[in-house]
């Protein structure tokens, strides 16, 4: 078993784990270091369940945001998770497929290929998002929906590089493990609640 680069908090090492499945056990030890600083840690988590809970992007759109920004990420834990939110709301392996090439993924709407430009673009040249990029987001969204989904892309843009540097990957899938650049499209996938 791979240790991460960093030690989850003390608080983290005695919570029972044989109930949770695998994705929430790739989340949790992702969580117990970042609960190293608890009071951050729980800033995040509330930041995070209120985009959930006060956005209106659809939870499908808002996965393929997150696993395009995962592969630039390199971060194997969040390529190997799905999110259940996602899969009730229509994700499935085929979408995810889709991220390989997305512009000309069939299967996804006009709004989710904005976003994920937008994404793309954030995650790899985010000087290059100019007016052109907003013209074609707000021909699918609200302005509240352009801050909600660059709070999204910026929480997995940094979150998940950090998550990769800490080498989280214990828990993972066995693709995921393969040496060079991982994708989502080509990788096993566990689902975790949320």
């Amino acid at each position: 078993m791979k240790v991460p680069r960093i030690a989850q908090s003390a608080a983290f090492a005695d919570i029972p784990t044989q109930d949770l499945g695998q994705g929430d056990r790739i989340n949790l030890g992702v969580a117990g270091i970042m609960s190293r600083l608890p009071g951050v840690a729980e800033a995040l988590g509330n930041l995070t369940a209120a985009l959930r809970g006060n956005g209106t992007l659809p939870p499908r759109l808002l996965e393929l945001v997150r696993l395009r920004i995962a592969f630039f990420n390199q971060c194997r834990s969040c390529i190997a998770v799905r999110y259940e939110s996602a899969i009730a709301d229509g994700l499935d392996e085929a979408a995810v497929c889709s991220l390989e090439r997305p512009a000309d993924a069939e299967n996804l709407s006009a709004a989710e290929r904005s976003a994920l430009r937008f994404a793309e673009l954030f995650a790899t040249n985010h000087l290059a998002i100019d007016d052109t990029v907003y013209d074609e987001l707000r021909e699918h969204f609200t302005e509240d929906q352009l801050v909600e989904l660059g709070l999204h892309c910026a929480i997995a843009l940094g979150i998940g590089r950090l998550s990769a540097t800490w080498d989280v990957t214990d828990d993972l899938p066995g693709a995921s493990d393969a040496q060079g650049t991982v994708a989502p499209w080509n990788s096993a996938s566990v689902v975790a609640s949320g």
